[in-house]
């Protein structure tokens, strides 16, 4: 069941807020706990079974290092948790292609399990992770009401895709919340907002980008390339950012603070800096959980490098098992690698403007990695950009110009923070005309948004989550 969908608008939802917000506060949980449940088996039945296990045993794993918090088995029982959590994942998600690869080097012929990989499975994992690690940290305390941690994990809201919510950032409002109703209205403006990312930005440019991956590389010019890639960078951030922006407004109509996931991170001028703005939630989790364990930047230059070496191997390995992956998490190792030896000193001397022209291209190259999974794929485009393939310049190419350019500046508006700057100078106004045009857009446009959205999805032949399968 994805947001973007008639089953989650129409049915799930409504039903779910009427029995939400009629039940008495000490029965609350169980209803949020039971309607995640229902949310996740809609598509997957079969693996609610996973994650109730990965829930009831990070829960055991909490309540024996509240036990043995300072005491030297501490250690033991987070090094059980760390390998169950991670054993778990990666057979899931990674056993079939290490059978693969193997059979592919030495010709050999293992069998594979061939299972579908679990919805969500990368998200709730590592939240349950940074649970146990910020237990024996002392960072946390450990939860004793088994249904509260149920609902810690399963929280339909973040579940599937993020924000990666740590533990002690909720742990207050799993006990007791308050819903009032401007927290409801702001959670419903902004629901509405990022389902319009979603319908009406993300899914109409992934419409171009599947036309052109599908097309032969060697016959595309440079101009289609550019757009088809460009389709595809827009595309993967309204499709995220949309999604995080549901369910951190989900999360405040269920009385919860989730963290912001991105901050308009085209406008950075650094790879340094697009990595603070884009998927805030899991950038956080590697720096604390793997980064600064391993020294961060406190023991030198070269240690800290290795260290960026190794969190984007991770980050890369992370979003999916495949070569393309790790490929992608060493491209923007290099790059920070690179800014930290000497080129973000360099970038900070530059106008911005080149800056920012410098980022676009080292991460529109890395959505390029990203996107294909294969190398002649990869090469293919790569070599079409460069203008070594089908030309400058063709027909194809001004066609699909005319036809998505007013697409093409809607997007680039909605991932430039003026909107958002405009609508505070409008609120902080001392003038009738801005307060009065601020209250008509804060009613008028989520409304509209949400009524052109419903037409879109009832219309709509293509509506993934890009998110979901990683």
């Amino acid at each position: 069941m994805v947001f973007s969908s008639i089953v989650f608008l129409f049915r799930f939802l409504p039903l779910f807020f009427i029995l939400y917000y009629l039940a008495p506060e000490r029965v609350k949980n169980l209803i949020l706990f039971l309607g995640s449940l229902v949310f996740y088996a809609w598509g997957e039945p079969v693996y609610v079974l996973l994650m109730l296990f990965s829930t009831a045993a990070d829960y055991v794993h909490g309540r024996l290092l509240g036990r043995l918090r300072g005491k030297r088995g501490a250690r033991y029982v987070l090094l059980s948790s760390v390998v169950i959590n991670l054993g778990v994942l990666c057979f899931f998600k990674y056993a079939d292609f290490l059978m693969e690869t193997v059979n592919a080097l030495f010709g050999a012929d293992l069998p594979h399990p061939g299972l579908p990989l679990p919805i969500g499975i990368s998200f709730y994992t590592f939240q349950t992770m940074s649970y146990t690690i910020d237990v024996y940290r002392g960072q946390a305390k450990a939860q004793k009401n088994l249904l509260d941690f149920g609902v810690y994990v399963a929280m339909f809201p973040q579940l599937i895709a993020g924000p990666i919510v740590k533990y002690r950032d909720v742990e207050k409002s799993l006990h007791r919340r308050s819903v009032d109703l401007c927290s409801v209205s702001d959670g419903l403006k902004r629901f509405c907002l990022g389902l319009g990312k979603k319908v009406l930005l993300a899914n109409q440019l992934g419409a171009l980008w599947v036309l052109v991956s599908g097309m032969d590389a060697r016959n595309v010019s440079m101009l289609t390339a550019w757009l088809g890639i460009l389709a595809y960078a827009f595309q993967i951030y309204f499709d995220f950012s949309g999604y995080s922006d549901m369910a951190i407004g989900l999360g405040k109509m269920l009385g919860f603070r989730f963290p912001e996931n991105f901050d308009y991170p085209y406008i950075s001028a650094s790879v340094t800096e697009f990595w603070r703005r884009w998927h805030v939630s899991l950038g956080s989790w590697f720096r604390e959980y793997v980064y600064f364990p391993l020294g961060g930047n406190r023991k030198g230059l070269p240690r800290q490098l290795l260290n960026i070496l190794i969190v984007w191997v991770l980050t890369g390995i992370w979003h999916g098992a495949g070569w393309n992956f790790l490929l992608w998490g060493l491209w923007f190792a290099v790059a920070l690698m690179l800014e930290k030896l000497f080129l973000k000193k360099l970038l900070s001397w530059l106008p911005r403007g080149i800056g920012i022209c410098y980022t676009a291209l080292v991460v529109l190259v890395g959505w390029v990695l990203f996107a294909l999974d294969t190398p002649a794929g990869i090469w293919g485009y790569l070599r079409a950009m460069a203008g070594m393939a089908g030309g400058l310049v063709d027909r194809q190419a001004m066609y699909l110009g005319r036809q998505y350019g007013l697409l093409f500046l809607m997007a680039v508006a909605a991932s430039l923070p003026f909107v958002r700057s405009l609508a505070n100078r409008a609120r902080e106004s001392r003038t009738g005309f801005g307060i009065a045009a601020y209250h008509f857009g804060e009613k008028f446009i989520p409304a509209a948004i949400l009524l052109l959205s419903i037409a879109g999805i009832v219309d709509a032949t293509y509506n993934p989550f890009l998110y979901f399968r990683f």
